[in-house]
């Protein structure tokens, strides 16, 4: 079977950008992800619901390596709260499996076109405000901490997203600092992807391959592709965030999420 290069090239480029700006500004790749596989998918014929639902698995599944590579990067500063990753992601784990499983496979494609937009606009207008909660308690005890990262996992599995605009003011909220938190919700991350793609294949299980190399909703060559591009520029991303403003980088950035919450509005609602 011939290579398609003008795919690739795409999948490249898109990889590229995800894995640099998540290292520039510290956001998930999937707000990026989704909106232009989505495109990139119903431009080659897939059906605009079972493309975005394919976004959103395949998406999902990049972060897996993502956070890998963040990870260690935040380790080797000792940013990583551990400790909070254990008592966290049973939660995860748990709102992950239900997520992508369940509901995923039961929601129409359409419907989680507008999950997804309104999550991202919300998201935008967080980063244009620039704020993160006010530390007023500590973080909870175990049925707390369930309860807070099953509800994590169970809005990530159905946007695509790594939680971070999550956990992240959770974690404030409960009075961690704010570069811990950063560093923990990167630790995150690969059980947030690891739940939901496992999510994904079992509730799509018997669906017939939608294109080549689709695993139901995973589509491998995507992830393949997009995961190797983005684990080679995040690195490059995080070392330009030390000589760039990236506090008025955030505010540009939000103004194209609005913009990408728009289209997935039109795919929602089109």
């Amino acid at each position: 079977m011939p290579i398609d290069l003008p795919l690739v090239a795409q999948l490249l480029v898109l990889g590229g950008c995800t894995g640099f700006l998540a290292g520039l500004l510290g956001i998930g790749g999937g707000m990026l992800i989704v909106p232009f596989m989505t495109l990139i998918l119903s431009a080659r014929g897939v059906e605009s619901a079972l493309a975005v639902k394919m976004a959103i698995a395949t998406s999902m599944a990049t972060i897996m390596f993502t956070s890998v590579s963040s990870v260690r990067a935040h380790h080797r500063r000792g940013a990583v709260r551990w400790d909070l990753v254990r008592q966290i992601a049973p939660g995860i784990v748990v709102g992950g499996l239900i997520a992508g499983a369940g509901v995923f496979s039961v929601l129409r494609g359409t419907t989680l076109a507008l999950v997804f937009a309104v999550f991202v606009a919300f998201s935008a207008t967080q980063m244009l405000r620039g704020r993160q909660p006010a530390a007023s308690r500590q973080m909870p005890g175990p049925a707390g901490s369930l309860g807070a990262g099953s509800l994590i996992g169970f809005v990530s599995g159905l946007v695509g997203a790594g939680g971070g605009f999550i956990s992240v003011p959770f974690m404030t909220w409960c009075n961690v600092p704010m570069h811990q938190a950063v560093a923990t919700s990167a630790a995150l991350g690969f059980p947030i992807a690891l739940a939901n793609t496992v999510g994904y294949v079992v509730g799509a299980w018997s669906m017939p391959a939608p294109l080549p190399g689709a695993l139901g909703w995973l589509w491998l060559p995507g992830l393949a592709t997009i995961a190797c591009a983005s684990v080679l520029t995040a690195p490059l991303g995080a070392r330009t965030a030390h000589a760039m403003n990236v506090a008025q980088l955030k505010r540009v950035f939000a103004l194209v999420l609005y913009l990408l919450a728009l289209y997935m509005g039109w795919k929602a609602l089109g």
